[in-house]
């Protein structure tokens, strides 16, 4: 695991500074914290930061495969590398590593992109093939590795696992994107290629970009989530033994590392599952790491402990109160490099914390899940809508999934509920299943500037979403069409990003899920949709492969959505000195996105105890943490993300190519 970025000119003669490439280093240092990696020359610049996971002695970048061959700067981590290490062997290509990235390499090398479709794994990459001049950038199938970048008005090309590393080039200037911000406050998260800075773009999961001598030349897909294969499958045989031999085998090869490998664990289905298949793999007591919350109606430690208890890990519970959020929220926002509208990525950049302080750097997750079988309450609201449209009883149903709306003020059963619901769009628009999370979180727009508000037409995030769906989602069903938009508009831009790669890789951990791999995937789509929602009862062949192997209150236990207090984390005594600072009408006017009028009516509620609603504490995050974000970010002043780097432990000479390694 790594952090990756580059710069490359149109021209062979153009220069590149090599103190440019040390700064990306320095900003990407979280992602690598074991040392670093440079190559220079020919108009074109690479580093790589090292999370040594594979090969610890030699596993070092950017690799290059010598003179008149190419150099690759990888980031993640393909599972089943020795198998493909073997089969490159029975061609005749040997690997002088043990790494997955020369296996990668190779195999670039042997097959071109097509070389895509055997990886099993999470990763993002950038293969640079210098006699073409051709640089070529690679994301994963789900996105869970990200990578940015910027084309320059010369040509050249600026690439980075985060945007930081950008910044920190001197190549691109930090500035909001105000539709990607308001993509931000639709989907909770800008949809790749759009990001929240400007000129700033994002590789899309599953995409391929080609760059040859100053332009684009390629931007595709190579992999995409299809859905409309229902019932492709044997009912009677896909519950236990096949679901269960993909999962097990999934679970195996995502423990494979040269380091201690441990497992997070909600106390929820999923992680219980993936922990209990954990166990079963390895050979010594896994160790799990779980959140705990002092407010009880976000906690589910007693959960966590059964399961542990259960599984005979070695548990560590983090304990996180309101203080610990506030404490950390300015670090998230740097890390995420978005704003946010909850503070749910806070607990985990803490648990990602002691994760790290206990010696792991690898850690199993059962993200995923819910979205390949079904188990979100919006799937079953996207049913109880349906049936509301020739029966209103099943308004109440659909409210009492959501207990805690009525318990933050005003009856479950009233009006405003019953309105909110039955307005939440048409059966027939495409994006009928995703309308009542959009409308919801617009609460945060509301406090926009009159000027902003004016910029960006109402509806203009979900009208691009709608223009870039898929040709056969009009054929699918209407939990499939939720499935795609809730694996495309919330699991890569939020929990993938935000809640995953950005909070782990904060502090140097690993985050691999085992429900992501494409052959989970794969099956999860063909089966029939019963074996995923029957009536409202979710997860169903999930369930039964639990029932093997956890306590049947976990096996069967509902769907418990992770929450982290959100204005009580910032108000529920006095405010810190910089939340207040952050939101005082000077600060507000001086970034220019929201009303200081509207948001002073906002904190005044905060303080007086009175916004308890989900709603009121989505748009104080919302507002607080784009303030906090412009001010890391897009305010003037010099930034220096982490102390000057040692001497580079490897580096190539692409001029005179010539390797220089073993520097410290």
């Amino acid at each position: 695991m790594c952090g990756i970025g580059g710069i490359v000119r149109a021209h062979a003669g153009a220069g590149i500074g090599e103190e440019a490439l040390r700064r990306m280093a320095r900003a990407m240092h979280h992602r690598g914290p074991d040392g670093y990696g440079l190559a220079l020359g020919g108009g074109a610049g690479f580093v790589s930061t090292r999370l040594a996971i594979f090969d610890i002695p030699r596993g070092w970048q950017p690799l290059w495969s010598g003179p008149g061959g190419s150099l690759i700067v990888y980031n993640g981590e393909v599972y089943n590398h020795p198998e493909l290490r073997a089969e490159l062997a029975r061609d005749g290509i040997e690997c002088a590593t043990l790494t997955d990235t020369e296996v990668v390499h190779r195999l670039l090398e042997r097959d071109g992109v097509a070389a895509l479709d055997r990886l099993n794994g999470q990763f993002a990459f950038a293969w640079w093939q210098p006699e073409e001049r051709r640089l070529t950038l690679v994301r994963d199938r789900f996105g869970v590795r990200p990578l940015h970048y910027a084309v320059a008005p010369d040509g050249s090309v600026v690439f980075a696992s985060e945007a930081k590393g950008l910044f920190a080039s001197g190549e691109v200037e930090a500035a909001p994107d105000l539709d990607g911000i308001d993509e931000v406050f639709t989907l909770w998260g800008s949809l790749a290629p759009r990001s929240p800075f400007r000129g700033v773009h994002q590789l899309g999961p599953g995409r391929v970009l080609v760059w040859e001598r100053g332009r684009i030349v390629a931007d595709r897909a190579w992999w995409r989530p299809e859905h409309g294969r229902a019932a492709d499958l044997d009912p009677l045989q896909d519950g236990g033994a096949a679901l269960g031999e993909l999962l097990r085998d999934s679970v195996r090869l995502r423990l494979r590392a040269d380091v201690p490998v441990g497992s997070y664990l909600s106390g929820g289905l999923d992680s219980s599952l993936v922990s209990a298949l954990a166990t079963e793999a390895v050979d010594h007591r896994l160790r799990t790491f779980s959140v705990a919350f002092s407010d009880e109606r976000f906690d589910e430690r007693r959960f966590q402990q059964e399961v542990a208890a259960a599984l005979d890990t070695e548990h560590h519970v983090v304990d996180v109160g309101p203080d610990d959020i506030a404490g950390a929220f300015r670090h998230v926002v740097r890390h995420a490099e978005t704003p946010l509208i909850r503070t749910a990525p806070v607990p985990l950049e803490l648990l990602a914390r002691e994760t790290r302080a206990q010696g792991i750097t690898v850690v199993a997750s059962g993200e995923g899940a819910d979205e390949l079988f079904w188990g979100y309450d919006l799937f079953k609201e996207v049913v109880l809508r349906r049936e509301a449209e020739h029966d209103e009883s099943a308004l109440d149903r659909l409210a009492a999934l959501y207990p805690y709306l009525a318990a933050a003020g005003g009856d479950r059963r009233g009006p405003a509920w019953r309105r909110f619901f039955a307005n939440a769009g048409a059966a027939d628009d495409p994006l009928f299943s995703h309308q009542t999370r959009a409308n919801a979180t617009a609460v945060v727009k509301a406090f926009y500037r009159p000027e902003v508000a004016a910029e960006l037409p109402d509806g203009a995030a979900l009208e691009r979403l709608r223009a870039r769906l898929p040709e056969s989602f009009g054929r699918w069903s209407a939990l499939e069409r939720a499935a795609y938009l809730e694996i495309t508009t919330l699991l890569e831009p939020y929990l993938l990003a935000a809640q995953g790669d950005r909070v782990a890789m904060a502090h140097g951990v690993e985050g691999r899920y085992p429900f992501l791999d494409h052959r989970v995937f794969e099956h999860a789509v063909a089966l029939p949709p019963a074996r995923k929602l029957d009536g409202l009862h979710d997860k169903v062949a999930l369930r039964e492969l639990a029932a093997d192997v956890l306590p049947p209150g976990i096996a069967e236990r509902p769907k418990l959505p992770y929450r982290a207090p959100e204005t009580a984390a910032f108000f529920s005594g006095e405010p810190a000195p910089w939340v207040l600072e952050r939101l005082s009408p000077e600060a507000l006017r001086t970034v220019g996105i929201f009303d200081d009028a509207r948001v002073e009516g906002l904190v005044r509620r905060c303080r007086a105890g009175r916004a308890t609603g989900p709603r009121e504490g989505m748009a104080l995050v919302g507002v607080l943490s784009t303030q906090v974000w412009h001010e890391t970010f897009c305010a003037p002043g010099e930034r220096s993300y982490a102390p000057e780097t040692s001497e580079p432990r490897v580096f190539v000479d692409i001029d005179v190519e010539r390797v220089r390694a073993g520097v410290t």
